[in-house]
């Protein structure tokens, strides 16, 4: 009487021997293949960076590459570096995001951190985000700071596309709520995994509209009005006032997971 359980036990056996093969085969192709996709995800996922080990400090200006705006921000970080954009600021903001890329390796083959600290004001902010999310910044940024930063298109830039492109420039279009670049970034994770995120916002912003545009999920959201108290600020304001200096201080300072707000 054979031992083998149901059809198996029905077979011959060297038929039985050709199934038993033939499964095993099975078996470990798809064993190989989970393996396979687990080293590959793990390939995919940065490791995590030291948050407690502060990288030097690069400042992405805004629409029109100006670096006037950053001078106070510069001036408070020690060491920090401003990163000009390619051509006058108006360009396509990849390719701005492609040239911070650049600086960040250039500046870590020069210093030997494993890190940088990246703080983007205005448009500048979705040049970090699409570094950090689409060129790999992920792996080697600690912390991301923006201020006033349309993260979902301002409508000033939506009124000036409906114009006509005479009036907008490649930037000024990409920043139309609407735009391919910004419904990519904002299909998907808002902050993706690596550094920790902080956005800095005025309600009195005519520039970003709405002005919680500037929000971004998944990050520490600080309205200046709300969280600090401060008076109205414009969006050329906000990026020089005091208190965003302090803010913005206070967060690349902090050690580890701890940031208090410095109003």
């Amino acid at each position: 009487m054979s031992t083998w359980p149901g059809w198996l036990g029905r077979l011959s056996p060297a038929r039985r021997r050709l199934h038993l093969g033939v499964a095993c085969l099975v078996v470990g192709a798809l064993v190989v293949v989970g393996v396979r996709a687990v080293l590959d995800r793990s390939a995919d996922d940065p490791a995590p960076v030291d948050q407690a080990r502060r990288g030097p400090v690069l400042l992405v200006p805004g629409y029109g590459g100006s670096t006037t705006a950053l001078e106070d921000l510069a001036a408070a970080l020690p060491g920090a570096e401003v990163v000009a954009p390619p051509g006058d600021g108006t360009g396509d903001l990849r390719e701005a995001a492609r040239a911070l890329a650049d600086r960040v390796r250039e500046v870590l083959e020069r210093t030997g951190a494993p890190s940088v600290d990246l703080v983007g004001y205005s448009a500048g902010g979705v040049v970090v985000r699409y570094y950090v999310a689409e060129l790999g910044g992920a792996a080697v940024t600690r912390r991301v700071a923006t201020v006033a930063s349309p993260h979902h298109g301002t409508d000033l830039a939506a009124l000036a596309t409906s114009i006509g492109s005479g009036t907008c420039s490649e930037a000024c279009r990409q920043l139309d709520p609407g735009s391919d670049l910004l419904r990519a970034l904002n299909a998907g994770d808002e902050t993706p995994a690596g550094p920790r995120w902080l956005s800095v916002w005025t309600e009195t912003d005519q520039t970003v509209v709405p002005a919680d545009s500037a929000v971004l999920d998944g990050a520490r959201s600080v309205d200046l009005q709300a969280t600090c108290g401060t008076g109205p600020l414009s969006h050329g304001e906000v990026v020089r006032a005091p208190v965003t200096v302090s803010v913005v201080e206070a967060f690349l300072g902090a050690g580890g997971s701890d940031f208090l707000v410095a109003c």
